[in-house]
């Protein structure tokens, strides 16, 4: 899903379970190219065992300061973490951002991410 105005878009996807590493893929739609100003995940219930990491990327290389830590002591749904990636952050129409989890937890939850694109 994707909304815009003016000077933002916001791109939304979900990693369909944290705890089990993998990727997913965000495409940058026609007049969507711009610098990542905030990445947000949105956790739908607890995980255990170890904290989540998200890392996003953009043509395979990692956004500077973008990693998102998910921690799961007091982990619960609703908890939202938040980055503000200072490098490596623009993105062209066409390309894809990568939001990548290293699969360190344990408990199946979805996780919503929120990228906030500045055009």
């Amino acid at each position: 899903m994707s909304t815009f105005d003016g000077n933002y878009v916001i791109l939304t996807a979900s990693i369909v379970d944290v705890s089990t590493a993998g990727t997913v893929y965000i495409a940058i739609p026609d007049n969507c190219a711009g610098d990542v100003m905030q990445v947000s995940t949105a956790l739908t219930g607890p995980i255990s065992g170890a904290d989540a990491d998200i890392t996003p990327k953009i043509n395979g290389t990692a956004m500077t300061n973008g990693l998102i830590t998910i921690a799961q002591s007091g982990s619960a749904a609703g908890d939202v973490d938040t980055s503000r990636p200072t490098g490596a952050r623009t993105v062209a129409e066409g390309d894809a951002i990568e939001i990548e989890t290293d699969g360190a937890s344990t408990g199946t939850s979805t996780v919503t991410v929120t990228i906030a694109i500045k055009r």
